[in-house]
């Protein structure tokens, strides 16, 4: 069977939450911060390939969730980024919006690739907060929820071209 237009709903990953964490030091006051960063969220990609000719396999697998970032930790331990997902397509691919029917991307060569949803940023440990009047702060931020998109996907047709 051939298919030639799809819907797709792509939820990129959240960002990791930061860490309030103290050092154990003596003479510190509360040890002094240390609290890490959380990760970015991992974003969605859509990338032409040459070697599919449909979008048979998007029928059975329309959404996609990206990987969350990882939480911060103590000892001033970033978090990791979370991966990228990539979503092959056929060269000659049109990406639209589902609700306004705006065209987003042509994706008419090989290998290239247009980010359809972008990851949230993580959040940032309280050791990014000292100050000289805040020496001990007892908080964080948290991550950032990642980009959700409705699209519709299809194929360019050798008919339609020459239409």
């Amino acid at each position: 069977m051939f298919i030639d237009r799809v819907r797709i709903k792509l939820t990129a990953g959240a960002g990791g939450n930061g860490c309030t964490s103290f050092r154990r030091e003596k003479y510190v006051a509360h040890g002094g911060p240390n609290g890490g960063d959380g990760g970015a969220g991992g974003d969605i990609l859509i990338v032409a390939a040459s070697r599919l000719g449909t979008l048979q396999d998007l029928r059975y697998h329309s959404d996609w969730r990206g990987k969350r970032g990882v939480h911060g930790m103590g000892s001033d331990m970033h978090g990791k980024r979370g991966e990228d997902v990539l979503i092959q397509v056929p060269v000659g691919t049109v990406v639209k919006d589902r609700h306004t029917e705006e065209v987003l991307s042509d994706l008419t060569e090989d290998g290239q690739s247009y980010m359809a949803s972008k990851g949230g940023k993580g959040g940032k440990g309280n050791a990014r907060f000292a100050t000289s009047t805040n020496k001990a702060p007892q908080f964080h931020e948290t991550g950032e929820p990642g980009g959700f998109i409705e699209l519709q996907l299809e194929l360019k047709l050798l008919a339609d071209v020459g239409l």
